[in-house]
């Protein structure tokens, strides 16, 4: 049984998902959680959510009093203390923006690789990151002059939003439509394993991170602020593309884990299983096709030893029609729904935060790793970025669009009186620098093979 302290959005949100995986809990007396409008507003979401030469606009969900909800449900499920290290769950949304002075961009994402486009019959989103992405447009749309994003919007406007999107993603672009939010849950288990003992355990979890950029990084550094040990396995081809970016996000998302670097090509993919098989819990965000081709099964490993943990982010679930889908913070925002409530209530094209569906699913896949390991494990855990979205979204969802825009209204009121219309987002500053590219490939792979 536990015991959650406090009232308001968040701690209701915290009860919530602590009762979805299956805990009792009791309420008792406890400080006010912060306005939802007013934690939108500090987290910089709506700094971040606008026409570039435009006023802020509030989101009209609470999303950042959601935020707040998981670290909440993560403090009752450890007994950690607000002292302790687990950061202001709203202010993680922005931090990746504020490292990089990121601003709104209307309907372009802040970072600027995700557009909102005008279809035939509506708008859909399409993230364009990696090089890859442009080689496929041609046969996407079925030319050879989409070499640019305006000429991908001219030829957009005529075409179905959906018949696009289905194209797009059976290419492996990342692209959603916008539409209204539906119902999802926000985690499932898709394979279940034996669990641990009572009392077997006598070290701190063990943590391999296969993840990168920054849901799963996220899920892993807050695993490590509960006690985890966590360590980062990059491909020494193919690393971590967070690397290339401002170095004080990686080093925030990756300080105090150990590095390992493998040549997934070669024959150190013994050294992989060997890693893995030590491992209490792992974190991944691969298509289990690609996994799978390194001879990793997570049904197997889960089934190898008691008490094991794995938890798959992924853009539209591991199981199902999305699983081979692409998908990207700004998108999969998209895809929940959250383009479309910001156009009911502002009549405008507009992206939510920035990537918002990577801190929140890094959230949520935190909690649901930390709930399966302290309860024994033996779980197989699927979260995706659009169903966490969908959830938070739906979970205080106004019953008509009059209710949204009302909302929204007395929200963006609110923040105003208060003075944080305008707030921007902050970041904390990095524990220290993450550890260079494989440079713990012997200590880690020595010390985690001998406690396997």
């Amino acid at each position: 049984m536990l015991h959650l302290a406090g009232h308001g959005v968040a701690t209701d949100y915290a009860r919530a998902l602590l009762e979805s995986l299956g805990a009792r809990v009791v309420a008792e007396p406890g400080p006010a959680d912060p306005d939802p409008a007013l934690a939108n507003a500090r987290s910089g979401l709506s700094a971040l959510t606008g026409l570039p030469d435009g006023p802020p606009q509030m989101c009209p969900v609470p999303l950042a009093s959601c935020a707040d909800g998981v670290i909440e449900a993560l403090r009752c499920l450890s007994g950690a203390t607000p002292a302790r290290a687990l950061p202001d769950g709203a202010a993680l949304l922005g931090e990746r923006a504020a490292i990089g002075g990121l601003g709104r961009n209307g309907a372009i994402s802040p970072g600027g690789s995700c557009h909102l486009l005008r279809a035939a019959d509506g708008w859909f989103a399409l993230s364009m990151t990696r090089e890859a992405d442009w080689s496929a447009v041609p046969a996407w749309l079925e030319t050879e002059t989409a070499t640019s994003w305006e000429a991908i919007e001219a030829l957009v406007t005529g075409r179905p939003a959906a018949v696009l999107v289905e194209r797009a993603q059976l290419l492996g672009l990342a692209a959603a439509v916008s539409a209204l939010p539906k119902p999802a849950p926000w985690y499932t288990v898709t394979a279940s394993g034996r669990r641990a003992a009572p009392g077997a355990r006598r070290h701190p979890p063990r943590v391999v991170d296969l993840s990168a950029l920054w849901a799963g990084p996220l899920c892993s550094h807050l695993l490590q602020a509960l006690g985890a040990e966590v360590v980062k396995v990059e491909s020494v081809g193919r690393p971590d593309g967070a690397r290339a970016g401002p170095a004080p996000f990686f080093d925030l998302m990756n300080a105090g884990k150990r590095s390992v670097a493998l040549d997934f090509g070669s024959g150190e993919l013994r050294r992989l299983h060997e890693l893995l098989n030590g491992a209490d819990i792992v974190i991944e965000a691969s298509r289990p096709r690609a996994l799978r081709q390194l001879g990793v099964h997570a049904e197997t490993w889960l089934a190898a030893r008691p008490g094991r943990t794995w938890l798959s982010l992924s853009g539209y679930g591991r199981d199902g029609p999305g699983e081979h889908h692409v998908a990207f913070g700004d998108d999969a925002g998209v895809a929940a729904g959250l383009s479309a409530l910001l156009l009911e209530v502002t009549g405008l094209p507009l992206f939510c935060g920035d990537a918002i569906a990577d801190p929140l699913a890094g959230l949520h896949g935190a909690l649901a790793a930390w709930s399966s390991y302290q309860g024994g494990g033996g779980h197989l855990l699927s979260v995706a970025l659009r169903d966490v979205v969908a959830h938070c979204i739906r979970f205080s969802l106004p019953s008509d669009a009059g209710d949204l825009r009302r909302r929204w209204q007395e929200w963006t009121a609110a923040a105003a009186t208060a003075g944080l219309d305008t707030a921007l987002p902050v970041a904390r500053t990095p524990a220290g620098p993450a550890r260079p590219l494989g440079a713990d490939n012997d200590a880690a792979l020595s010390e985690w093979g001998r406690r396997a």
